[in-house]
């Protein structure tokens, strides 16, 4: 599962509702159809039961809980129901919204930025394919021919680069943290990372946030978030 959810959380997506809603959309999803992206709804006060955006090569998913986050609903959108998608970015997060053609609208807002701007980009390209008619059509086997089966090759060749650079950009995000030592190497003089006691107030900030998540997806322990909160906490 846990491999399953590592490209979703590249920006500040909340692993427990990622987890929800993947472990349901299993038994959701129809043939041969992909998960694109996932945006979470981060509201200023501590979102519990957060709404979520799925966007896959077929159609739009609202999640929304309910019930004390013991039910959740489901309304989904094809990519031919939908008229035009719509992305505001406003001082708190933004707001995604999508009209359709029987003139039904669909907002969530809070969505951060750059959640959004993932979502709205992956929303224009099923829009774009779905207006100019590019599919992709399998190509038979006896009609493969030698000039052919280069470029399927080569093609194949960078679908396995991007999905190689696409796992190394998430293990940049989210290092792997030892329980016998500091996460972060700040003494060896090989690193260019500034020491704790020369980062500034928003710097400190957004490394004891770090801090919280990897405490939230179980790669430190409570013992160790205290011991690096009250050092961050000594410097701000």
């Amino acid at each position: 599962m846990i491999d399953n959810l590592k490209k979703f959380l590249n920006e500040e997506q909340d692993p427990k509702a990622i987890e929800k809603i993947t472990s349901k959309l299993n038994d959701l999803l129809m043939k041969n159809e992909e998960v694109g992206y996932i945006a979470v709804q981060k509201k200023p006060a501590i979102t519990v039961f957060p709404d979520s955006i799925v966007v896959t090569n077929k159609r739009i998913i609202i999640c929304q809980p309910k019930n004390m986050g013991l039910s959740m609903n489901f309304t989904d959108f094809t990519w031919d129901e939908i008229e035009g998608t719509f992305m505001k970015e406003n001082i708190l997060g933004s707001e995604f919204s999508f009209s359709t053609k029987t003139q039904i609208q669909v907002s969530i807002d809070y969505i951060p930025k750059i959640q959004a701007r993932k979502i709205a980009t992956f929303a224009k390209e099923q829009l774009d394919i779905l207006k100019n008619g590019v599919t992709t059509t399998a190509v038979p086997e006896s009609v493969i021919t030698e000039e052919i089966a280069p470029s399927l090759i080569e093609e194949s060749e960078l679908i396995e680069e991007m999905e190689t650079e696409e796992v190394t950009d998430f293990a940049e995000i989210m290092p792997v943290v030892s329980n016998y030592a500091e996460p972060i190497i700040e003494n060896t003089t090989a690193s260019t990372e500034k020491k704790t006691s020369e980062l500034t107030q928003d710097e400190l900030f957004a490394k004891l946030q770090n801090y919280k998540k990897l405490l939230d997806n179980g790669l430190i322990l409570q013992g160790e978030y205290d011991s690096f909160k009250k050092e961050i906490l000594s410097l701000m």
